[in-house]
């Protein structure tokens, strides 16, 4: 051997050049979400989300051994911020509202993760990523049904707090995923923003009055 050389070190095993990325796996669930703001599920691939992290592809395998590995941690982050306590207090018609808004803030923080839910993590290989989402999608329910025992003067007609969920849920999806269409419909100039905070609130009018008990 020519003496001054040396021999080049080896990188045995293990994380892939993590150290000098300075890539870490929260920046990687960091843009998967970016990304799941901007793309159906089924194109957020390991190399996408590699390449917005400014990440070496083996390292989305070293964190998270899979794809949907990744996808399900991004679920689990955004459903821990989306799921709130129980309420102990409160007007009924001022809770549902709350919960309302809640679902529409869920929606424009991930915009395809209803989506992410029912095409890929739906049918995930793994136990405990189904029965996680399962979890998940039970807290509003029990929240909708926290809010008519809360309603002890019976302010409210009774409803179906699946029925509620899902309804909620689709109303507020439609917005984010419907979009284009929606564009067709409202002049070319339209605040976007602006329309959906009032289709929100035209949203929360139409449930809690048409919800509200009205004589005996």
């Amino acid at each position: 051997m020519t003496k001054g050389r040396q021999k080049p070190e080896r990188r045995g095993k293990g994380r892939p050049n993590a150290e000098n990325s300075g890539v870490g796996r929260e920046a990687l669930i960091s843009a998967a979400r970016e990304l799941l703001q901007e793309l159906p599920p089924a194109h957020i691939t390991v190399t996408a989300v590699a390449r917005r992290a400014n990440a070496d592809p083996a390292l989305v395998r070293y964190y998270f051994g899979n794809r949907e590995n990744l996808l399900f941690e991004v679920a689990k982050q955004i459903g821990a911020e989306a799921n709130r306590p129980l309420p102990d207090e409160g007007d009924p018609a001022d809770l549902l509202a709350e919960m309302i808004r809640n679902t529409f803030r869920f929606t424009r923080s991930a915009k395809h993760m209803q989506r992410l839910m029912i095409e890929e993590l739906d049918s995930a290989s793994s136990p405990e990523v189904r029965d996680k989402m399962r979890e998940w999608n039970r807290n509003p329910l029990s929240a909708y049904q926290r809010i008519q025992e809360l309603d002890s003067e019976g302010s409210l007609n009774s409803f179906d707090p699946l029925f509620m969920h899902l309804a909620v849920i689709g109303i507020s999806d439609f917005f984010a995923s419907g979009e284009p269409l929606i564009k067709l419909l409202v002049p070319e100039d339209t605040d976007m923003k602006e329309l959906e905070r009032q289709y929100e609130a035209f949203v929360i009018r139409l449930l809690t009055e048409g919800l509200a008990r009205r004589g005996p």
